[in-house]
């Protein structure tokens, strides 16, 4: 599904890149169907977890052999995202957004030195990306919904028409 004519993700990756030193895609499957981003895409490490969290542990692992100190993660389906996100979540990282009473466990800025408890907890059969979020110790940063919520999801045609009828 897009979002004035470009896919959700291409508006993704347009508010994350002045935000961030890198931007890669966490996907299963075939990895052509992102070639049009020219942004690396790295699949999950751990095949036999179906839970984003193989996606975060991935990310995590990927972020350490490059020398990153941390992770932006963020869902590919939300073109809204704040350009402010990361300084306002590196302030309390580990972090996650929050908007109208709602977290978006999702959203969020993980320190790769979580990899080693995320790998415990995902042994010890932890599924849950709101368990880990909790694990983790991660707080909760909260965005205003005005004029629109920046954590707003396009996943559906109705999710379509009322986005599309705000400013």
């Amino acid at each position: 599904m897009g979002w004035q004519g470009r896919p959700l993700i291409a508006h993704v990756v347009e508010h994350l890149m002045p935000q961030v030193e890198a931007v890669a895609i966490n996907a299963n499957g075939d990895a052509q169907r992102f070639g049009f981003l020219g942004l690396p895409v790295f699949a999950d490490e751990l095949n036999d977890i179906h839970t984003p969290l193989a996606g975060l542990y991935a990310a995590l692992a990927g972020a350490a052999n490059g020398s990153f100190d941390a992770v932006l993660t963020v869902p590919c389906d939300g073109p809204f995202l704040p350009l402010d996100l990361r300084q306002r979540l590196e302030a309390l990282v580990p972090a996650i957004a929050a908007s109208a009473g709602q977290k978006h466990y999702l959203t969020g800025l993980w320190p790769v030195a979580l990899r080693g408890t995320l790998q415990k907890a995902l042994g010890q059969g932890q599924r849950r990306v709101q368990d880990f979020v909790a694990l983790a110790g991660a707080a909760s940063v909260d965005w205003p919904i005005l004029p629109r919520d920046p954590f707003a999801n396009i996943n559906t045609p109705e999710d379509f028409k009322r986005l599309s009828e705000k400013p």
